[in-house]
């Protein structure tokens, strides 16, 4: 459940800070009438992000065997690759996103008329959607869907609520650390994704194994315990795992630190310029 709350509510308030940025924008150019368009385009992105996790989560549990197993390695990878983008992504747009954001909404709203502006809403809303739907499906095959589904509600709700705060009250959230924080904690559910897509892989003989199993600690904590299942969950724990795995989880993390060290080298130039 704490992987697809943290996800979900990470996803959703990136969507809920656009819409309101958007909507922010409109009242300022006194197009307040518009705002419908801006609502038919996120409920548009919605339904068609919910079929996405439907149809995924389908085709995930219909498969059976070395089939099932291929697709459940591609997916926790994919998911892993994207979400890694995102939060990187996120690192370089967070000081500029509402400039550009305002200006498209100027443009749209004073030159090109609805559709444009449903467009800019509808886009904003089913990246983070279908984003979402990938990373819920393979945190369904890392616990079960009962869990993910109540984490997915829970951290969207909580999103929904935070948003409104944002725009509506006098409450402020220091975004910054917000996202830092997440950020880190999703690298860690990132790096366990990465280590059982390989573990998949280990099964169908794609990736050599190596050595099949490094140490055994099952006997401290049990992989299939309450704790061994929370942490299975959130950093991909994995009681035995083979040499191919650790090699994985580990090159995962020397990876970002790598590409932080490479953003932290490129800020100064940035600022000058």
């Amino acid at each position: 459940m704490v992987p697809s709350f943290l996800l979900s509510l990470r996803e959703g308030l990136e969507a809920a800070l656009i819409i309101g940025i958007v909507l922010g924008a409109l009242h300022k150019l006194n197009r307040s009438a518009l705002r419908s368009i801006v609502w038919y385009g996120v409920i548009s992105a919605s339904l068609i992000s919910i079929a996405v996790a439907i149809i995924l989560y389908s085709l995930g549990t219909a498969l059976e065997g070395e089939a099932e197993e291929i697709f459940e390695g591609i997916t926790m990878l994919l998911a892993a690759g994207v979400l890694t983008w995102m939060i990187f992504w996120m690192q370089r747009q967070s000081r500029t996103i509402k400039m550009e954001l305002e200006t498209h909404v100027r443009r749209a709203a004073t030159t090109r008329g609805k559709s444009a502006l449903f467009s800019l809403a509808f886009l904003a809303v089913v990246r983070e959607g279908i984003e979402l739907a990938l990373f819920l499906t393979a945190a369904t095959f890392a616990t079960d869907s009962q869990q993910t589904i109540g984490g997915a509600i829970l951290g969207l709700g909580t999103a929904a609520l935070l948003g409104w705060s944002l725009f509506a009250t006098t409450a402020r959230l220091n975004l910054r650390r917000f996202f830092q924080v997440t950020g880190a904690l999703l690298i860690l559910f990132a790096a366990g994704l990465v280590a059982h897509g390989v573990h998949e892989f280990n099964e169908v003989g794609w990736i050599p194994a190596i050595i099949e199993h490094v140490w055994d600690i099952n006997f401290l904590i049990n992989e299939d315990s309450f704790i061994g299942q929370l942490l299975k969950a959130i950093f991909g724990y994995n009681g035995n795992p083979s040499l191919s795995e650790v090699l994985a989880y580990l090159g995962y993390f020397a990876a970002i630190a790598f590409s932080l060290r490479r953003n932290q080298e490129r800020l100064p130039a940035a600022q000058e310029a």
